[in-house]
């Protein structure tokens, strides 16, 4: 199946999502996760209509990049966990930052001096490998990336256990969305290719999909 096939099924997943909570699919942003794939297939991604990509990992994006520079409508956002010692560089290739889970890292990017939007990571499971910022550490968080001039702050991420059933997302996805609430953030990055009809349901803005898009990775 073409890239084309699988995001017209994954559009449709997200029109009929929307429709049940009662939302418009247009305010949903879709981020194509493309870690471990080639350039090429983002680049196919691009000429089938996406614009917004996800890459994990700084240094896997910093070797697709140069082979991407022609693409000026994509937006490209780092979704996984960031060290602060590689801040310049993320800021050197994405246009947005969704992992912010210290001050120290925001201050970091802010040095940067390049313009960035950014989302806080929130970490609501208890697993020790997930990354993250406690709930409690949130509203000093937001006053520190607020601090920053040259960060946007857009809202929060979050990533729950993982499962194969989507409804045991759902509070996860509930609590984020409770949270944001209660801290006046407009934006949610959360829900994946097995459950973002479930994220969409509890008001995800951003929906990070890449197996569903792309076919399961190659394990490296």
């Amino acid at each position: 199946m073409s890239v084309r096939e699988r995001l017209a099924e994954v559009r449709d997943g997200i029109e009929r999502a929307s429709a049940r909570a009662g939302r418009d699919p247009v305010s949903i942003t879709l981020v194509a996760v493309t870690k471990v794939f080639p350039a090429a297939m983002i680049r196919d991604a691009y000429e089938a209509g996406l614009r917004d990509f996800g890459e994990n990992y700084v240094q896997e994006f910093e070797t697709k990049a140069p082979e991407l520079a022609d693409l000026t409508e994509a937006r490209f956002h780092l979704i996984g966990h960031l060290q602060s010692n590689k801040a310049k560089k993320a800021a050197e290739l994405f246009q947005a930052i969704q992992t912010v889970d210290s001050a120290k890292l925001a201050r970091r990017l802010n040095d940067t001096a390049r313009p960035l939007d950014v989302m806080i990571e929130v970490k609501l499971a208890g697993e020790a490998a997930k990354s993250g910022a406690d709930p409690a550490e949130i509203p000093a968080l937001i006053d520190a990336v607020r601090g920053c001039n040259h960060l946007r702050l857009s809202g929060l991420m979050t990533m729950p256990p993982w499962s194969e059933d989507a409804e045991l997302s759902r509070p996860y996805f509930r609590r984020l969305r409770e949270l944001a609430e209660k801290l006046a953030l407009p934006n949610l990055s959360m829900g994946m290719s097995h459950d973002f009809g479930v994220a969409i349901e509890e008001g995800a803005t951003h929906i990070r999909v890449g197996t569903a898009l792309f076919g399961k990775r190659r394990k490296t």
